[in-house]
C-alpha cells in the first residue's frame, strides 16, 4: 500500500460521550474490504482553530483523509471555516453544490441559512451526496462529509471508488493468525527479541502483540502476524518452535 489513509472525527457531542463514533469502524472496513488500511485516527472537539492547524498538518504530510462532521451550518459548525483556513482561501457559494441544494428543496425557498450549506472553500470539489443531495466537499486529498453515518458512509465508499482503485489491494492476499501464548515468560518484554528477528526477517508483514489482563493478572499474550498466507505460516512456524523452545504454553488463537 503506497499511500497513508487517515480520518479526523469532529464534534463536541462525541468527547463528552453523548454520542458514540459510529464513523472509525466503518471506514476502517471499507478500506479493510479494498485491501486497504486506516493508518490513523484524530477525534477533535468544534474549536475552529485546532481544526484549522490540524487541516493544515495533515494536508501538509500528503496524506488521504476523510473528515466526518461540522460541515453544517449552525454556529457550532467550523470545519468549512477551519478548512478554508488550512488551505489559505475565503469561503464562496459553490455553483454545483448549490443546483444539487436547489433540487433538493425543490418548491421551497432557498434561504441563506440553506445557501450556507454549499458555501465551502474556494476552489474546492463537490462530493455528491445520495442520501439528501446536500454536498461535501474535497481539497488536497481531503473528503469533507457530515456527521450523520448515512450520508457519510456512502460519500467515503464513493470517493475511494473514484479515485483510489489503482490503490486496492486482493482481499484473499491477506490472512491473519496468532497463537495465544501463556506462562511466567509469556510476556512482550521477554519476548523482544524473538519480535524483532520476526520483523528483519518477513518485513512485508505485520506483527502485533496484544497482552490481556483479568484484573491485574496476565491472562495470556496474542502473538502474530497478518500478511501474504505462505510467508504468514512460516513466519508463524518460526514463531512456534522458539515458543516450544523457550518452554511457553500455546494455542492457536481462535
Amino acid at each position: 500500500m503506497s499511500r497513508t489513509f487517515g480520518a479526523i472525527i469532529i464534534g463536541d457531542e462525541i468527547l463528552s460521550g453523548k454520542r458514540q463514533d459510529k464513523h472509525f469502524a466503518k471506514i476502517a472496513e471499507m478500506l479493510g474490504a479494498r485491501g486497504l488500511r486506516l493508518s490513523w485516527v484524530e477525534y477533535l472537539g468544534d474549536d475552529r482553530q485546532r481544526l484549522a492547524a490540524t487541516f493544515k498538518r495533515t494536508m501538509a504530510a500528503g496524506d488521504v483523509v476523510f473528515s466526518c462532521g461540522g460541515i453544517g451550518n449552525t454556529p457550532d459548525d467550523h470545519t468549512r471555516q477551519a478548512a478554508a483556513a488550512a488551505l489559505g482561501v475565503g469561503l464562496e457559494l459553490h455553483a454545483e453544490a448549490f443546483e444539487e441544494l436547489k433540487i433538493r428543496f425543490a418548491g421551497e425557498e432557498v434561504t441563506d441559512r440553506r445557501k450556507l450549506l454549499v458555501t465551502f472553500p474556494q476552489g474546492v470539489k463537490m462530493i455528491p451526496n445520495p442520501f439528501n443531495r446536500i454536498a461535501g466537499f474535497m481539497a488536497n486529498e481531503h473528503y469533507f462529509v457530515p456527521g450523520f453515518p448515512q450520508m457519510a458512509h456512502p460519500m467515503i465508499e464513493w470517493a475511494l471508488d473514484t479515485f483510489y482503485q489503482g490503490e486496492f489491494q486482493p482481499v484473499t492476499d491477506t490472512i491473519e493468525k496468532a497463537f495465544l501464548l501463556t506462562g511466567p515468560t509469556a510476556y512482550e518484554s521477554a519476548l523482544l527479541d524473538l519480535m524483532e528477528r520476526i520483523v528483519a526477517a518477513y518485513p512485508t508483514l505485520r506483527l502485533f502483540s496484544l497482552p490481556s489482563l483479568v484484573g491485574k493478572e496476565r491472562k495470556h499474550l496474542e502473538l502474530g502476524v497478518e500478511g501474504a498466507p505462505a510467508l504468514v505460516d512460516k513466519a508463524m512456524e518460526e514463531i512456534r518452535v522458539e515458543v516450544d523452545k523457550r518452554g511457553i504454553s500455546w494455542v492457536w488463537r481462535p
